[in-house]
C-alpha cells in the first residue's frame, strides 16, 4: 500500500502561491489514452488537474482510476467526488481506494441532479450531501470511519469544496458555505465567474473562513453554448454583452478564449488561484493563462 502523501496542492496554497488548476474530463469508456495525453501537456502549466466524476449527471469511467494514473506520473489530481451516486459505504470505500493510490486531494460535492444526464431512469442516491462529505472526510482523516471504528492506516486528504459567488441570494449562499467550512474544506473552487466585483464581494465575506478561493473561468465556445449555460446552470448568468461579442465574432471560439483571457486579468488579483474550465479544449489553455503574471502571493 502507498503511504499517505501530503498534498502539493496544500504545500503551494500554504505559503500563498498563486495556484492554476484545471479540469480535464475522463472517458466514456476504458481507454484513457486521450485523457492522460491532455493531462500531460498540461504539466508546467497548471499544478493540479481535476478529475471530474459523471458530470453533469453523465456516465463516464469513475474518476479514481484517471486520478491514480496522474498520481502515478507525478501530476497532481484532484479528485471530484459526487454524492449523487453513492451511499456512505461507497463513498468511504472510494475515498480510502483514493488514498491508497496516492491521491489527496479531494472536491467534495453534492452532484447534478440525474434528470441533466444521459441516463434518465438511474435512481440518485444522495446518502449524504456535500457539507456530510467533508465530515466524512474529516473522520477519515482522523483515522476512523463513519461507524466510529478505527481505520488500519488512516488517509491524509486536502479537501475542497465548490461554490458559486454570482448566486442569489448571496446570504444563502453565504450560509452553505459556511456550513462547508464547519465541516473542514480547506479550498474552494467556484463556478464559472463573469464578473471582478462579485468575485470581491465573495472575497470579502470568506476570507475570515480561512480557506483559499480558486475562481473559476469557464472557455465560452459559442453563444448557443453561453445560452444553454444560462438556462440549465443555476446559480451562473453569462452576461448579455459576452453573448453579443460571441455572435458577432467570425471565430466565436478564438472570442472565447479572448474573453477566458481578460477574465483571468480581472480576477486573479483577488483570489488565491485560478482554475481553467476548457470543456474539451485543453490544448487553448496556455493561450488562455498567457497574460497570468503569478506571484508568491495575493496583488490585492
Amino acid at each position: 500500500m502507498v503511504s499517505p502523501m501530503k498534498s502539493t496542492l496544500h504545500d503551494l496554497l500554504a505559503v500563498d502561491r498563486f495556484v492554476v488548476t484545471a479540469e480535464v474530463s475522463p472517458p466514456k469508456g476504458c481507454d484513457c489514452g486521450e485523457f492522460m495525453e491532455k493531462a500531460r501537456a498540461l504539466r508546467g502549466t497548471v499544478d493540479a488537474i481535476n478529475v471530474t466524476d459523471n458530470q453533469g449527471a453523465n456516465m463516464r469511467i469513475s474518476p479514481l482510476a484517471p486520478a491514480a494514473l496522474l498520481a502515478g506520473e507525478g501530476i497532481e489530481p484532484i479528485l471530484q467526488l459526487t454524492c449523487r451516486d453513492r451511499n456512505r459505504l461507497a463513498l468511504q470505500s472510494e475515498l480510502l481506494a483514493a488514498a491508497t493510490f496516492g491521491v489527496t486531494n479531494v472536491l467534495a460535492l453534492t452532484g447534478d441532479y440525474i434528470t441533466f444526464g444521459d441516463h434518465a431512469g438511474a435512481k440518485p442516491v444522495f446518502d449524504l450531501d456535500a457539507v456530510q462529505l467533508l465530515q466524512t472526510i474529516a473522520a477519515l482523516n482522523s483515522g476512523r470511519d463513519l461507524a466510529g471504528t478505527t481505520l488500519h492506516g488512516a488517509p491524509c486528504f486536502f479537501p475542497g469544496a465548490a461554490a458559486a459567488p454570482e448566486a442569489e441570494p448571496f446570504e444563502l449562499t453565504l450560509t452553505k458555505l459556511r456550513k462547508k467550512a464547519e465541516a473542514g474544506t480547506r479550498f474552494f473552487q467556484t463556478q464559472a465567474l463573469f464578473s471582478p466585483e462579485k468575485l470581491v464581494r465573495f472575497m470579502e465575506a470568506v476570507r475570515p473562513l480561512g480557506v483559499k478561493v480558486i475562481a473559476g473561468i469557464i472557455l465560452l465556445k459559442s453563444a448557443g453554448m453561453a445560452r444553454y449555460m444560462n438556462a440549465r446552470i443555476p446559480g451562473l448568468t453569462v452576461p448579455q454583452e459576452l453573448i453579443a461579442e460571441l455572435e458577432e465574432a467570425e471565430r466565436p471560439l478564438e472570442a472565447g478564449v479572448a474573453i477566458a483571457r481578460r477574465l483571468v486579468t480581472a480576477l486573479s488579483p483577488h483570489c488565491d488561484g485560478i482554475h481553467i474550465m476548457a470543456m474539451g479544449k485543453e490544448e487553448l489553455i496556455p493561450e488562455i493563462l498567457a497574460d497570468l503574471h503569478r506571484n508568491d502571493g495575493k496583488e490585492g
